[in-house]
């Protein structure tokens, strides 16, 4: 496992690559904190360039520092404690879960019905460089997969059972 998506799942080494290479827009084998921001922004998380620059640690990251700040940043909780998954009683990380998928799902969930649609996941793949329309996948075949109610879109439930126990990278 090299980083996580914002619902936990593994991402892989491959998958940080791509973003890499959809971030590094000028070409120049690095990622600046711009650049970064950019992503961030796409995905609604809104940091100033001075509050993301510490956390970062550096002006630009070329493609292995790029891996390891995704690395580090997946094993930190949002306030930058480590999580200690021993400690925390079944309960909490329940709650947890629950919260971090609600957020993911609201990344996804564009219009704020309490569903995704299609064209909802191909925007939000497509902004995280995650999606070619030229590749030959459906959004359509990947919502049927886990859409256990047949309505054509994705609710919550279905979200996160996809999310915690369909994706495997």
């Amino acid at each position: 496992m090299v980083g996580r998506n914002m619902s936990g799942t593994a991402l892989s080494k491959k998958d940080l690559q791509r973003i890499f290479e959809k971030l590094d827009k000028n070409g120049d084998g690095l990622v600046s904190l711009e650049e970064l921001n950019c992503l961030l922004d796409g995905i609604g998380v809104q940091f100033s360039l001075q509050e993301l620059e510490p956390l970062v640690g550096k002006p630009c990251l070329n493609m292995h520092e790029f891996l390891s700040f995704c690395d580090s940043i997946s094993n930190h909780s949002v306030n930058g404690d480590i999580i200690e998954e021993e400690e925390e009683e079944e309960e909490e990380e329940d709650d947890d879960d629950e919260d971090d998928l609600a957020k993911a799902f609201e990344v996804f969930d564009l219009n704020g019905d309490g569903f995704i649609s299609c064209e909802e996941l191909e925007s939000v793949l497509g902004r995280l460089g995650l999606w070619d329309a030229n590749s030959g996948k459906d959004c359509r075949s990947m919502i049927c997969f886990y859409d256990t109610n047949f309505d054509g879109m994705i609710d919550f439930q279905e979200f996160k059972t996809m999310m915690l126990h369909g994706i495997s990278s």
